[in-house]
């Protein structure tokens, strides 16, 4: 019997409707679960925020292309932010991403609840018949999948259950604007700056009047979709005869660009996506994900490492070959923790940008919609510290005092001559001003379209300054003046909304269900290939049970007087290649890695469950 038809013989579970407020990529065509009986469908539970929802589209392509006339993927797109829930901002980012098959539009998180989705990206398949066979989180799914779907279409194809189709999507009307999507911008000197048009893949040298271009470097080939840019050190220019940094997010590498010959060089990763969240060593060996932003901290090259929620450093060699890089932050937990920056806890950090004193660089964490700043000590060490911000479901507009201020989803950051901090705040399409000194927060300006970043400019003619600010989702370069008096903003506070997991106080037994895919089998030759990381906040609500340690399934315990909280789960599990038959896995086998993160909102009720069972791969 194959996994699949094995799967189908433990449970059938009908799929629950899809309900939405509509759809994108039909043509304006609205769908049922009904609609797709006959196909194999794989639904994919993301919100437009979210890199590793980003990580898993890129997973489910070739998937995709390998069963275009038998398999159907249709995105649920349930949002963690209030922006997310905007139907244009929807349409923007599945243009953006480049997601090619239908979605359904979601912002109630009606059909969310329906699958039981517990978090961002979850993937669900469904059978020609119309029976749920398996739930997955996280990333790493994309050969388990492809095998899963193979087994799906050839059992029902045998069954007669199997009934191929016309595909459902319907591409939108191209676009037409010169940038596209751009992300990070820097000011080259002389009055010109250079972007990053990363939808285009593609960086452009705009002249100083943000329109007329000097220079564009690659193309899809060379770049795929490039974030952050940076202007090299004279020592990097001398040395190395490079001149612009770029961070290529989707090719996962460190690449340069030299002006003399318009020649483009990988510095940094080897193009694949680490899945280890660790590593170090020679920098053109090293996997990295998804890197971000670009600043520099001393001699090295600090890296918004938004993939793993991390801060990587490029140290450059005397050639490109003997550049080293390191991570220097972030243990890829995802939340919000200050100290020791090697403990630290980041969440998709996405802005990055090198203080006047060169001693601190400001960090815009967008998944905890913070300001936080990683400082150099005297004695070397790196100290993590948050500014503004709470935790990764809170937030808003709401300027006054930092401890109480509110952003949403902020990309970008910058700091001002007088030594405040300009933050593009993304999701409330807004510049918003942080002042150190008084630890307040105000807004310098209001309706942009979800601004990415921003360069402090001089103006020549009457020397105030003022800003340029890439206004991604106009897909321009926008100046924006300094106001004498910023404004005060006083909005709502926010939460995501999903709702939370009710939990008994005390013991609680935590399971997490891995099924490896048909033909892959857990390798315990150097022991347990699973690894589970788990703790809460606030503090004082995880009272045992927490850490990181091998294993799949732990008991846990939770203090009675704190009512509500987070429980943080990270789980990694290595399935090897083996004989399906035997069990056997052979010496040389080639091995998968599963990892998902999960932060699941408690509220603790006497009488309520004391089990709590989250699929990474169950069946």
């Amino acid at each position: 019997m194959t996994s699949a038809s094995a799967a189908r013989a433990r449970v059938k579970v009908r799929a629950p409707e899809l309900v939405g407020r509509g759809w994108l990529n039909t043509g304006g065509k609205a769908y049922s679960i009904a609609d797709f009986r006959g196909r194999v469908l794989i639904l994919d539970f993301w919100t437009f925020c979210c890199v590793n929802c980003l990580h898993v589209l890129d997973e489910l392509r070739p998937v995709e292309a390998q069963h275009p006339d038998a398999l159907t993927i249709v995105g649920v797109h349930s949002p963690k932010f209030e922006h997310e829930a905007d139907p244009d901002a929807l349409a923007a980012a599945v243009e953006r991403y480049a997601v090619h098959h239908p979605v359904l539009d979601d912002p109630e998180l009606v059909t969310w609840r329906a699958y039981a989705a517990r978090a961002w990206p979850t993937l669900v398949v469904v059978d020609p018949e119309g029976y749920v066979v398996a739930s997955m989180s996280g990333e790493g799914h994309g050969p388990g999948l492809a095998s899963l779907v193979g087994e799906l279409i050839e059992e029902h194809a045998a069954k007669g259950t199997l009934q191929p189709g016309d595909d459902p999507y319907v591409p939108p009307p191209p676009a037409d604007t010169r940038l596209r999507f751009p992300g990070k911008a820097v000011a080259v000197g002389d009055g010109s700056f250079i972007v990053s048009d990363t939808s285009n893949h593609q960086v452009v040298h705009l002249e100083a009047d943000l329109e007329t271009e000097r220079a564009r470097w690659g193309d899809r080939g060379s770049f795929n979709e490039p974030q952050g840019v940076l202007l090299a050190t004279p020592a990097v220019r001398d040395g190395l005869g490079i001149d612009l940094l770029v961070a290529d997010s989707v090719n996962h590498q460190l690449k340069g660009i030299r002006f003399s010959d318009n020649s483009i060089h990988t510095l940094a990763g080897t193009g694949r996506q680490l899945r280890e969240r660790t590593g170090g060593g020679p920098a053109l060996t090293q996997d990295l994900s998804t890197p971000w932003d670009l600043a520099w901290l001393g001699e090295r090259l600090l890296i918004a490492m938004a993939g793993t929620h991390q801060l990587w450093a490029w140290t450059p060699g005397d050639t490109i070959e003997q550049s080293m890089i390191e991570v220097v932050g972030g243990t890829a937990n995802e939340g919000l923790r200050d100290g020791d920056a090697h403990q630290a806890w980041f969440a998709q950090p996405s802005g990055l940008y090198t203080s006047a004193d060169g001693g601190r660089v400001w960090i815009a964490d967008s998944e905890t919609s913070a300001l936080r700043a990683i400082t150099h000590g005297d004695d070397g060490t790196l100290t993590v510290e948050t500014h503004v911000g709470t935790g990764l479901f809170d937030f808003g507009h709401r300027d006054g005092p930092a401890e109480q201020a509110l952003l949403q989803h902020p990309l970008g950051v910058t700091e001002l001559p007088d030594g405040s901090v300009a933050i593009s705040d993304t999701y409330n399409g807004a510049i918003r001003r942080y002042d150190p000194a008084r630890k307040d927060v105000s807004t310098l300006a209001r309706g942009l379209a979800e601004p990415s970043d921003a360069v402090v400019e001089r103006d020549p003619d009457s020397g105030e300054t003022r800003l340029v600010v890439v206004e991604s989702a106009a897909h321009r370069l926008t100046r924006v003046a300094l106001p004498e008096d910023a404004q005060r903003v006083d909005g709502p506070a926010r939460r995501t909304q999903r709702p939370p997991t009710e939990l008994a106080p005390g013991a609680i037994h935590l399971e997490v269900t891995f099924v490896p895919p048909r033909g892959q089998k857990l390798d315990h030759r150097w022991g347990d290939p699973t690894m589970l990381d788990v703790s809460a906040s606030p503090e004082g609500l995880l009272l045992d049970g927490g850490g990181r340690a091998p294993g799949l399934r732990r008991t846990i315990r939770v203090a009675g007087g704190i009512r509500h909280g987070t429980l943080h789960v990270s789980v990694q599990a290595a399935a090897c290649d083996g004989d399906p038959d035997t069990g056997e896995v052979p010496e040389h086998a080639a091995c998968h890695l599963f990892q998902q993160d999960w932060g699941i909102p408690l509220t603790l009720v006497d009488g309520a469950p004391g089990t709590l069972t989250l699929d990474l791969r169950g069946a």
